[in-house]
């Protein structure tokens, strides 16, 4: 067990690597939300047209982001040597609102490198532990020295009202400390002070030890890393896109730019002074000579030129189609970058078969398999948590090399998913594996057999005759132990 020093000294570390993450978490986050400064201007348009294009940008970042998070659903767990999905975990999953909170999940770990999960026991119901999803910018995993899965300890840090609060999760016990929210108006010099005298101290938990065991014996937080790397952190994919944002923000600002100065033919007159008012005194006798507001011929569209020598001339309006040529080229090369579909961000809809358009979105559904996979990982130890707050060490055990169940990640039409399982069928896959394959969650999946067996027991004459028509077995009655098949006993 650590005592009181090592654990604050710990906590200083990870609030130290946590702080250092944070920058770059902030700057993926605001690239989502759209908060891009104008970058690559040259000086001078940066000084006369910087300012006009502060709050503008034209967003892709998002649509990179959201695209594989949209197919990113969890369906079930399912343990090593089950048959089906487990119900009690989906329920832990449902009662936790985690069908909602697994989306904002998923795309922090996007858009942050990483996300996290934190299950903890429930004092008020021991069958259904909390579930959270954790911000990157608030949680931090340390691992075992050369292992990237043994966890040794975690931190949530975080502000509420005027105090910061952390807490320390390790294999053994929880630590809880807070301090006051440091004031930012304050001189370097009593800031140094403030931070000695305001330094972490255990919380105040009431009736709870703190530090409070931890029954689990594991560390309870889960890390969701985002395309991880062997020797390096995990990558935003974010991260890839700014470069290409940025310079599609400054080609929009420049053809802004240009359409406001140099969309219509320009003229200019040469050979002739700028044209003059006379300037009469009180007896109307001319005492000077006024010059005369060319705004106003901005407005009245004409003008009274004379002199001799006096002509006009003409400059081209500007092209204004070859920016949105490089624009194009650019939404392209960040399409292909990032394995997002282009008809995802061109906006155009051709006239393409089904199978075309399959064909299209290959990369995006192999980059979602991707996330499949390593997100996958860290919620299958999830579940295991879920079983050990629970008390049940066996399922818990079983659970490590069980796995997650996704939802489909191509696009598909009703149509073309019944037609592949009912190909399917016909090979032999049983009902329930189809069921789960279409998408259903556990509970749904166990809704429909009932409602199977029901109709069964009112029209058993139907029955009969699915059997007869597609020569498939006949569905367990309610409570009716399964023969088994004469190859299996005669190899028993």
């Amino acid at each position: 067990m650590a005592t009181e020093g090592q654990a604050l000294q710990l906590v200083a570390k990870l609030e130290n690597e946590l702080i250092r993450r944070r920058g770059d978490i902030d700057r993926h986050n605001n690239y989502y939300r759209g908060e891009q400064r104008l970058k690559f201007a040259s000086a001078e348009f940066a000084k006369f047209h910087g300012h006009r294009y502060k709050d503008f940008s034209d967003n892709w970042t998002q649509v990179v982001a959201d695209s594989p998070v949209e197919r990113l659903t969890v369906t079930g767990f399912q343990a090593d040597g089950e048959l089906s999905a487990d119900r009690g975990l989906w329920k832990v999953w449902q009662v936790n609102g985690l069908d909602a909170d697994s989306q904002l999940g998923f795309l922090g770990a996007v858009t942050g490198a990483r996300s996290f999960v934190l299950v903890w026991g429930n004092p008020d119901d021991e069958d259904t532990p909390v579930v959270t999803f954790e911000d990157a910018s608030q949680s931090i995993v340390a691992y075992e020295p050369g292992s990237r899965r043994l966890r040794r300890a975690a931190l949530k840090r975080w502000q509420d009202g005027n105090q910061d609060y952390a807490t320390l999760y390790l294999k053994t016990e929880v630590w809880k400390f807070c301090r006051p929210l440091a004031q930012q108006d304050k001189s370097p010099q009593m800031a140094d002070v403030d931070e000695e005298m305001d330094s972490w101290t255990p919380r105040d938990t009431g009736d709870e030890p703190n530090p409070q065991p931890n029954p689990m014996g594991v560390v309870p937080m889960v890390e969701l890393p985002n395309k991880p790397m062997l020797v390096d952190e995990p990558i935003s994919d974010v991260a890839g896109v700014t470069s290409m944002q940025d310079a599609i923000n400054l080609l929009w600002a420049q053809l802004f730019t240009a359409s406001d100065y140099a969309s219509f033919p320009q003229r200019v007159v040469l050979g002739a002074e700028r044209p003059m008012i006379p300037k009469f005194n009180s007896d109307g006798v001319v005492v000077g000579q006024i010059p005369m507001d060319l705004d106003k011929f901005q407005v009245d569209r004409t003008a009274w030129i004379t002199g001799k020598d006096a002509k006009i001339a003409e400059w081209q309006a500007a092209n204004l189609a070859a920016y949105t040529e490089i624009i194009e080229v650019a939404v392209g090369h960040l399409a292909a970058q990032t394995r997002t579909p282009q008809h995802y961000l061109i906006g155009k809809m051709a006239n393409l078969s089904a199978d075309a358009l399959l064909a299209a979105e290959t990369g995006l559904v192999q980059r979602v398999d991707e996330k499949k996979l390593w997100f996958g990982q860290g919620l299958r130890e999830v579940a295991r948590l879920i079983l050990l707050a629970q008390g049940k060490e066996a399922e818990a055990d079983a659970m490590r090399s069980g796995r997650v169940l996704w939802a489909d990640s191509e696009s598909r039409s009703h149509a073309q998913m019944a037609d592949a399982l009912l190909k399917l069928k016909q090979l032999g896959f049983p009902f329930e594996w189809l069921a789960l394959r279409y998408g259903l969650t556990p509970t749904e999946v166990g809704d429909v057999l009932k409602q199977r067996e029901r109709e069964i027991e009112m029209d058993p004459v139907s029955e009969i005759t699915r059997q007869l028509t597609t020569g498939a077995a006949p569905l367990p009655q309610p409570g009716a132990e399964v023969e088994p098949e004469p190859e299996a006993e005669a190899a028993a």
